[in-house]
C-alpha cells in the first residue's frame, strides 16, 4: 500500500502544482504591479542628472585649474633671468635645440 501511495503522490503534485500556476497567473493578470521605478523614463532622467552632475565636476576642476594649462607669458624682455648666461641654457652639443621650439627631425639611417 506504500508503494501505491508513493506512485500517485507525483502526479498528484504535478496536477497541484498546475493548479497552482494557473491560479497565480489569474491572480496576476487581476491585480497588475505598480510600474517599475526603472523604466525607460526613469533611467533617461537618471541619466540627464548624472550628466549634469559630470559636467559640473568638469566645469569646477576648470575653473580650479585652467590657469595651469592656459599659454605661458610671452618672455620678459630683459632677456633670460638673472645669474643665467644664454650660453649656460643650452647643451654644449651642436646638435641639441634650444628649450623652446620643435626639435629637428633625425637623419635617415642607411642600411
Amino acid at each position: 500500500m506504500g508503494d501505491v501511495l508513493l506512485a500517485l503522490s507525483i502526479p498528484v503534485l504535478v496536477f497541484g502544482g498546475g493548479i497552482y500556476a494557473a491560479c497565480d497567473c489569474w491572480w496576476r493578470r487581476r491585480h497588475p504591479a505598480p510600474p517599475s521605478p526603472y523604466t525607460h523614463r526613469a533611467a533617461r532622467l537618471a541619466e540627464q542628472e548624472m550628466l549634469l552632475l559630470a559636467e559640473e565636476i568638469v566645469d569646477d576642476a576648470h575653473a580650479a585649474l585652467g590657469p595651469l594649462y592656459e599659454a605661458p607669458a610671452a618672455p620678459r624682455p630683459g632677456g633670460p633671468p638673472a645669474g643665467l648666461k644664454p650660453e649656460a641654457s643650452r647643451s654644449s652639443r651642436s646638435d641639441a635645440t634650444p628649450d623652446r621650439g620643435p626639435s629637428r627631425p633625425a637623419a635617415a639611417r642607411k642600411r
